[in-house]
């Protein structure tokens, strides 16, 4: 059976691709795990403890810090290490586009996808991320008979290097290549895989 499958077409620039899977012992346990998986997905606050690298705060449309599950429309504030984007306040933001659950056959999953964007809490409408707006990122928890998944997938990741101040162009150049050359694998390895952690 072909899997549902809700990651954008890859169109231009480079693209990553993060699986973790795990097996319960029935299709009731792997159903329950699910569950239990969905809801940290949707905890971007907790992300940092699972990725170890950078850290994730949620924050709704006016830019106000919030502790709840994630919504459309919400922003995520990313503290990558090393220097930030002046635009950003020394932040990347990117905005939750999509939160989609999906159900087919012995298949159900959950979607969180988002695309860099603007500082919320400023005038301008320069993209605040090391990577383009066409980029998006697509988080997935799936369930698929005793199987559970966690996923990410990058799509369209260019660096933004036409946007912001010099320096925040040379900063994204940097940041951007380094994606490019596999150091964000690390990190969303470690997400997925925080994620499907069998407490």
């Amino acid at each position: 059976m072909k899997k549902i499958n809700p990651v954008p077409p890859q169109i231009t620039g480079s693209f990553i691709d993060v699986v973790e899977v795990v097996t319960l012992k029935s299709k009731e346990q792997a159903r329950i795990f699910f569950e239990l998986v969905s809801q940290r997905l949707l905890s971007v606050n907790e992300w940092g403890r699972y990725a170890g690298i950078s850290e994730f705060k949620l924050l709704d449309k006016k830019g106000n810090k919030i502790d709840r599950q994630a919504a459309k429309g919400d922003y995520i504030r990313i503290d990558v290490p090393g220097p930030g984007t002046k635009s950003g306040r020394g932040y990347d933001w990117v905005k939750v586009e999509s939160i989609v659950f999906q159900h087919s056959g012995d298949e159900q999953l959950i979607s969180l996808q988002v695309r860099p964007t603007h500082f919320p809490l400023g005038e301008s409408a320069v993209t605040a991320h090391f990577l383009r707006h066409e980029a998006t990122s697509t988080f997935i928890v799936r369930c698929l008979g005793k199987q559970v998944f966690a996923e990410e997938h990058g799509r369209n990741e260019l660096p933004n290097t036409v946007e912001g101040s010099i320096v925040d162009r040379g900063r994204n150049f940097l940041v951007g290549i380094a994606a490019k050359l596999g150091m964000s694998y690390p990190q969303w390895k470690r997400l997925v895989k925080g994620l499907l952690a069998v407490d």
